[in-house]
């Protein structure tokens, strides 16, 4: 798509990122009609380059933020030609934080699992964030802009911290428009994970067709709850194989809830091994003694997908991260 030039556009800036001491001067950005569809929230982080996401909400809930003139929730959805009054925010210089360390970078390096011009695909390690935020220097993005300076790249969609695997990094802004166009459709991209869960599931596939709600406990902390006032949300569950009196499971999911498996498994009984927030304390004690799990055992290992109006699949896969192999091997 075309885009006009913004210099012929007076009074306006483009949406694009801009240096961070235009962050400290009140703007109005027109979005272009390829962000349509795109949530309030996510378009000022991509403003405000290394604005924390606690930033971003405050100034929403303030009402410092405006669009078309009036006050707007984070999660508000864009259309093209919306005009959005961006207050000044102070980011300090960008030059003054730390790079990552180079442990990091290498180990980024080492963990693309697939890239073409439009897109790459990342195996993030269990611990490291989708974007940095909340305390939080150095998340993927960050990290892999670092490891790429002068390329575009934007997260298509976010992974648990705790939570290993694909994690889909848009390269053009064609690419991520039509990625969450995708994410946004039932069935548009098909995600699989793996997992450890506690005890023994029954055998076949278990769907679990529960309404998830986002509550805050005491400090802010999210946390998710089965909720017949929350969104409706529906996982697959299907046993691969019993290793040690657990179920080593496939997880599909039709809908992309915050915490969503981890909370369904919570739900059904069987928990995922290694979660400290829905899980078992006792089960996960005796699996880190006895077979070395010290983290979350889930796995984002499959993406497919096609891009160009269904012209292009792509099958994404990331293989299972070495300490998970070793579990299963203790368990066997």
């Amino acid at each position: 798509m075309t885009h006009s030039d913004p210099k012929n556009r007076p009074g306006r800036t483009a949406a694009e990122p801009r240096p961070a001491n235009d962050a400290a001067q009140v703007r109005t950005v027109r979005v272009p009609d390829d962000r349509a569809g795109q949530r309030l929230d996510n378009f000022l982080l991509g403003q405000l380059k290394g604005a924390p996401r606690s930033l971003v909400y405050k100034i929403v809930r303030s009402g410092q933020v405006r669009v078309n003139g009036g006050r707007a929730k984070a999660e508000r959805k864009l259309e093209g030609g919306d005009e959005v009054r961006i207050p000044p925010v102070r980011l300090g210089d960008t030059g003054d934080r730390p790079a990552p360390p180079k442990g990091l970078l290498d180990a980024l390096e080492a963990a693309i699992v697939y890239e073409d011009a439009r897109l790459l695909a990342l195996n993030k390690p269990s611990g490291l964030a989708s974007h940095g935020g909340s305390g939080i220097s150095h998340g993927a993005i960050e990290s892999l802009r670092a490891l790429r300076p002068g390329q575009t790249l934007e997260l298509v969609h976010r992974l648990d911290r705790d939570t290993s695997g694909l994690l889909v990094i848009a390269k053009k802004r064609s690419a991520l428009t039509e990625l969450q166009a995708l994410m946004r459709e039932d069935g548009g991209i098909s995600k699989r994970y793996l997992a450890l869960l506690t005890g023994r599931m029954p055998d076949g596939v278990m769907a679990v067709d529960a309404p998830l709600h986002i509550g805050l406990r005491q400090g802010g902390e999210r946390h998710v709850q089965v909720n017949p006032a929350g969104k409706p949300s529906l996982s697959h569950f299907k046993v691969l194989e019993r290793r040690g009196g657990q179920s080593y499971c496939e997880v599909r999911i039709e809908t992309g809830r915050t915490h969503q498996i981890r909370v369904h498994a919570q739900h059904i009984g069987h928990p995922i091994a290694g979660d400290d927030k829905y899980g078992e304390v006792d089960a996960n004690k005796r699996l880190r003694e006895q077979v070395g799990l010290k983290r979350l055992f889930l796995h984002a290992s499959t993406l497919e997908f096609a891009l160009d109006d269904g012209k292009t699949p792509y099958l994404l896969n990331a293989p299972l991260a070495p300490e998970l192999i070793d579990v299963l091997d203790r368990l066997a």
